[in-house]
């Protein structure tokens, strides 16, 4: 019967390392894979073949039937999504950044503040290094309701916004005790990541294709960080 028991355990042993794994830790990993994988597919997919009928069909579907210069809605509507569009530029995710750092150092967290620009830092780096690459020209099809110079694929805008906001929204979940809380955090990052990455076909400045990209790298990117950071914080020396 000892035998028994030894051999069944035997069999049970290369699946502990699974049976050890938190579930969040397991969830960061397949959404590293699955991201990659879409962003690889994505990449493969534009750089052989011209613009997909799902990219054009809904680049047109949010202008008027036969006004590819008049978009849906409202003017006001229009510059409600100029709005939205803004959370994911430069100017706001430095600034947010910079504010998010200064707090931490003078909260004597410098860990964490260098972590946050090295995600946020390292996340522009790769979007940029990825748009030199592909270099693909922005959509001509519908009018452009604000101004771009950059190659179009991946969308930085939604790449960054993911990076960003999922970083800070996993941080603030991290050391909020309340459940409800730590949803409420990532639900806000997960939102303002899509709402930028919407936006961004609306005005027309990105295929379709481009926006999933940016969220599929971003997502991958931003767990990345995360298993690090979580790694790093179990493992780094308790002072004496």
């Amino acid at each position: 019967m000892n035998n028994y028991r030894e051999l069944l355990r035997g069999f049970a042993r290369p699946l502990d390392f699974f049976n050890r794994l938190e579930f969040p830790v397991l969830l960061a990993g397949l959404l590293i894979v699955g991201g990659l994988w879409g962003f690889v597919e994505l990449s493969e997919f534009v750089k052989n073949a011209p613009p997909h009928d799902f990219d054009t069909r809904l680049l047109l579907a949010l202008r008027e039937p036969g006004q590819p210069d008049n978009p849906i809605g409202s003017a006001n509507f229009e510059g409600l999504v100029r709005d939205i569009t803004a959370l994911g530029g430069v100017a706001i995710l430095v600034l947010l950044t910079a504010l998010v750092v200064i707090f931490l150092l003078l909260a004597g967290k410098w860990q964490i503040a260098v972590f946050v620009l090295c995600a946020v830092g390292g996340g522009q780096l790769v979007s940029t290094l990825l748009k030199f690459e592909i270099d693909r020209p922005r959509p001509e099809l519908v009018s452009h309701l604000m101004r771009e110079t950059s190659s179009s694929f991946p969308s930085g805008h939604a790449m960054m916004s993911a990076v960003t906001y999922i970083t800070l929204g996993s941080l603030l979940a991290r050391i909020t005790p309340q459940r409800r809380l730590k949803i409420y955090f990532l639900f806000v990052a997960v939102l303002l990541t899509a709402l930028v990455g919407a936006s961004r076909v609306y005005i027309g400045v990105h295929w379709p294709t481009d926006v999933l990209a940016g969220w599929c790298m971003g997502f991958a990117w931003a767990m990345l960080c995360w298993l690090v950071a979580r790694w790093w914080l179990k493992n780094r020396p308790t002072p004496p």
